[in-house]
């Protein structure tokens, strides 16, 4: 198997992260990021990189898997059969490769049959009728696990609620939510008139829609369906051949199938079909975003099977994004809520696919330098899958002399804290992570959050609320909360308000480790957080330590250390950290000191495994006081591993590297 250089281990690694953020935030929050165009760019990179170096696959790659996890919302449904993705050709040319494809797998010349389809672009449902009867209605969710969402479904008049004619025992039937374009327009004109947040396009307003947790607020939403499939089927009479005979009994069941469907010959067929319904695209009542085909014949579909997450048999043929050329007038950096600067470039207005674009994504700093964007330079601009419009290019044989260089800020344009970017790492973020009212919210929710200062009862909503009508702007607001400002609230009475206070109270009694992870400095984790709060004996000691300083603790690298560093030189977050400690957040002083020297000292440890007569804790503080580091793995590094019972990987990769490893008896001893 061929090994890959450091780098392109690197750039899989950002790619799946990517990745899952952007799967996460389109399926689970309905909250898209990038454009569709963006996400496919950077799937294919993986797929390209993953089939040159097969080792880089893992578990967690978006190309091993379909869609991403559902909220915990909804109760989870397990699909009988995964509701798997398809795979996408964006030319002729890949379009013909997956022709191709299927008759080198069928051994066959003959011309295959095809049926095509528009690929709508809403929110997949498997909708399970029993005895005729509408009883479960699932999103797609991983593939594997759904949301139910059967209350909702049944709202959407399309959505027959019994079937008509001779039906099957059991029946699963899939197909896709969607609102029309009249519905969309409704629906934002609506929210505009009544001050409420506008929805980005149709696909998200019904995944918005068909997710509410009150069916009476979908049922006022104009959702649509139209089936395109089917999951397991139970005591049919019948035999279907084809999947356009089955796409017709289903129509012949009482659901709806969209008129558009065609069978065609050979992939000829499928091109000709692709050119109609690009044609049609813009007159249709419901957004498309390209077609599908698939091959006609089930005895077929059988022979040609699946690969890990989508049939070999079916294909999305995805329309072009739509494009424009403008030019860009300046360019804002804004601040998300966890501290990320986006540069955004405001443009010459231009229409782009029926659309007014004023502003888009330039993603990030390496981009702009990469694509060598300026001010005042012609770009062209593209709206993929009607989300956020991005610079995809610059025009530069017309570029003007006066072109001006965009440089990322050194400061926060939100709070004027500095702003830092790890060595690697494609993002700038604000540092200002405790003051910035850019990231406040999250800020204050992670810091009260169960692992963190654990103060019961303070939600996400309720935190929402504290901070739009301004009661608290910074964690230590919180501790000069009184009941009187907390009762007037929303659905918080004089009872639930002295509960709340009582519980900011018991929080100021807290563990150092608690603290600093409370903090929410960048990759401080709660077992970064102990090995802090371990190292260190006084906070005074942790804030004005160097970045090199941090370095010699164990599974702190500089990257780390170079967020901690930065998060302890803002004065704003200095000065916050103050004010809870004068609000009388503390905790008990450590027991033992560490040392500068000792018997151990230069000794790297692991312990693995489980030790009877004391715990890992305790073991670790014992070592750390005799001068020796601990290290959560092996390396070539370790001189010596304590292995308890059920000793795992680390023992194992211990005896490969040959270094000296003893049991608990031994490690007393040497205590």
């Amino acid at each position: 198997m061929t090994s890959a250089p450091d780098s392109i281990i690197h750039r899989a690694e950002l790619l799946r992260h990517w990745l899952n953020d952007y799967n996460y935030q389109y399926y689970v929050l309905d909250q898209p990021t990038v454009p569709d165009s963006e996400y496919d760019r950077l799937l294919r990179e993986l797929i390209d990189l993953e089939m040159k170096y097969p080792v880089l696959k893992t578990p967690d790659s978006p190309t091993q898997r379909v869609g991403a996890e559902p909220l915990k919302v909804f109760p989870s449904v397990l699909h009988e059969i995964p509701m798997l993705s398809l795979d996408n050709a964006f030319n002729e040319a890949e379009v013909i490769a997956f022709d191709r494809r299927i008759h080198d797998k069928l051994k066959t010349t003959t011309s295959i049959d095809y049926c095509c389809e528009p690929k709508f672009d809403g929110l997949a449902i498997s909708l399970i009728y029993q005895q005729g009867l509408l009883v479960r209605a699932a999103t797609r969710g991983d593939g594997a696990t759904g949301e139910e969402v059967t209350q909702n479904i049944k709202t959407i008049k399309a959505i027959p609620l019994k079937l008509r004619g001779d039906f099957p025992a059991h029946l699963e039937v899939r197909g896709e939510v969607y609102m029309p374009r009249a519905g969309f327009e409704a629906l934002n004109k609506v929210a505009l008139q009544q001050g409420e947040k506008l929805f980005a396009n149709p696909r998200n307003a019904a995944a918005g829609s068909v997710r509410q947790l009150n069916s009476h607020i979908t049922a006022k939403r104009r959702l649509a369906f139209y089936a395109y499939d089917c999951g397991k089927i139970q005591g049919l009479n019948r035999h279907y051949e084809t999947h356009h005979q089955l796409l017709m009994q289903l129509h012949h069941w009482g659901l709806p199938v969209v008129h558009l469907i065609a069978v065609v010959q050979g992939i000829e067929g499928c091109l000709q079909y692709y050119q109609k319904m690009a044609a049609l695209r813009e007159n249709l009542p419901y957004d498309i975003d390209g077609v599908v085909y698939k091959v006609n014949a089930f005895q077929l579909q059988q022979q040609l099977g699946f690969v890990s997450r989508a049939p070999r048999w079916a294909i999305a043929h995805k329309f072009p994004a739509e494009e424009a050329i403008t030019t860009i007038e300046a360019v804002d950096f804004q601040v998300g809520r966890t501290g990320a600067l986006t540069p955004v470039a405001r443009l010459k207005p231009v229409l782009v696919g029926g659309v007014m674009v004023s502003n888009a994504t330039l993603h990030n700093q390496d981009e702009i330098v990469r694509k060598d964007i300026r001010i005042g330079d012609q770009v062209i601009v593209r709206r993929a899958g009607d989300v956020i419009p991005e610079v995809v290019g610059i025009v530069k044989q017309h570029r003007r002399q006066d072109a001006k260089t965009i440089e990322e800020p050194s400061r926060c344009p939100v709070c004027g804290s500095h702003v830092v970017r790890a060595e690697g790492e494609a993002i700038a973020r604000c540092s200002g992570g405790l003051y910035c009212p850019a990231q406040r919210k999250e800020a204050i929710k992670h810091f009260a959050s169960r692992r963190a200062m654990d103060i019961q009862g303070l939600g996400d909503k309720l935190v929402n609320q504290l901070v739009d009508v301004g009661l608290i702007e910074h964690v230590d607001d919180l501790y000069r909360l009184t009941v009187d400002q907390l009762s007037v609230l929303e659905r918080m009475g004089e009872k639930s308000a002295e509960k709340l206070i009582h519980a900011i109270e018991q929080s100021k009694q807290t563990t150092f480790a608690r603290f600093l992870y409370a903090l929410g400095i960048r990759e401080v984790g709660e077992t970064t957080a102990q090995a802090l709060a371990t190292h260190f004996a006084m906070l005074e000691d942790l804030m004005a330590a160097s970045p090199e300083t941090l370095q010699t603790i164990p599974d702190i690298g500089p990257v780390v250390a170079q967020h901690i560093d930065s998060f302890f030189h803002e004065p704003h977050n200095r000065k916050i950290i103050q004010s809870l400690l004068r609000y009388g957040v503390h905790w008990k002083a450590k027991s033992i000191s560490p040392v500068e020297s000792g018997p151990l000292t230069g000794q790297i440890i692991v312990l693995t495994g489980t030790l009877i007569s004391l715990t890992r804790d305790e073991a670790k503080e014992k070592l750390q006081a005799l001068g020796a580091k601990v290290a959560e793995s092996v390396s070539k590094n370790t001189t010596l591993v304590v292995a308890g019972e059920n000793a795992g990987s680390k023992l194992t990769k211990a005896k490969q590297f040959n270094i000296q490893v003893i049991d608990e008896e031994d490690f007393l001893k040497l205590l």
